[in-house]
């Protein structure tokens, strides 16, 4: 996702999306719309966007987006306020996402990090929970599990994930893809029955997904569109998305 050096990609358009029931609390939803794609449209953004024109991605549909708030313990996007307040001023349900280098230091302080800026939430109705982007090694290609074995990857992911729970009540969204998954936490389910999966597949399909979930609740599909940054989906109907952002 945005590291703000966005690698370009080959672009592939969106046909089709698989349908599954969305699940909040626990409690599966039956309200499903007839293809995902008819639900909500959202993007992500980081310091790349820079100053993002939001009245002009909400008229071109976007519903929901991530912005990019900080990434291990150092960096914080010096485009955060406008991007993070101006979706929201836009009518736009907006939250934050952290990076993670779990190299640099451990999971419960780079989410504490993450909280003191800008990755926090209440429920308003307008604020989605925080997510944690975890994926590929974007610094040495050589270590592209940032040198963890696997049981110290999720050991890693719990401790952020704990961390934002305490100090928010909510657990964060995961962002991540199938094959890094597989290859830095061996596939493991240990996070699908209380968290969100934010699915990066840039494809006409979601395809195979992590272990344990049965379902995606977004899923980037495309790293450029018609809204600013990558071209996202949520996974039900705006009142699902509403309800999901209050929790």
């Amino acid at each position: 996702m945005a590291r703000d050096r966005t690698p370009s990609r080959q672009r592939v358009h969106l046909v089709a999306a698989s349908v599954a029931a969305l699940a909040l609390g626990g409690t599966a939803l039956l309200e499903v719309p007839a293809s995902a794609a008819a639900g909500p449209r959202g993007h992500d953004v980081s310091s790349h966007q820079k100053n993002v024109n939001w009245s002009g991605a909400r008229s071109k549909g976007a519903r929901f987006v991530y912005v990019k708030a900080t990434e291990s313990l150092t960096y914080r996007n010096p485009y955060y306020k406008q991007q993070y307040n101006g979706a929201r001023n836009a009518g736009i349900i907006r939250g934050a996402y952290h990076f993670a280098l779990p190299n640099r230091s451990s999971g419960t302080k780079q989410a504490a990090y993450f909280v003191r800026n800008g990755g926090g939430w209440r429920a308003d109705g307008w604020t989605l929970p925080p997510a944690l982007d975890i994926e590929y090694n974007p610094y040495d290609k050589k270590k592209k599990c940032y040198g963890l074995s696997r049981s110290a990857m999720v050991g890693w992911i719990r401790a952020f994930s704990n961390e934002v729970r305490r100090q928010t009540g909510r657990r964060p969204v995961i962002y991540t893809n199938h094959n890094w998954w597989k290859a830095c936490t061996g596939n493991s389910a240990a996070f699908a029955s209380n968290h969100a999966l934010w699915l990066a597949r840039y494809s006409a399909s979601p395809g195979p997904l992590p272990a344990g979930w049965k379902f995606w609740t977004f899923w980037q599909y495309d790293n450029g569109g018609s809204l600013p940054g990558d071209q996202n989906l949520f996974n039900g109907s705006l009142s699902q998305l509403k309800r999901f952002a209050k929790g």
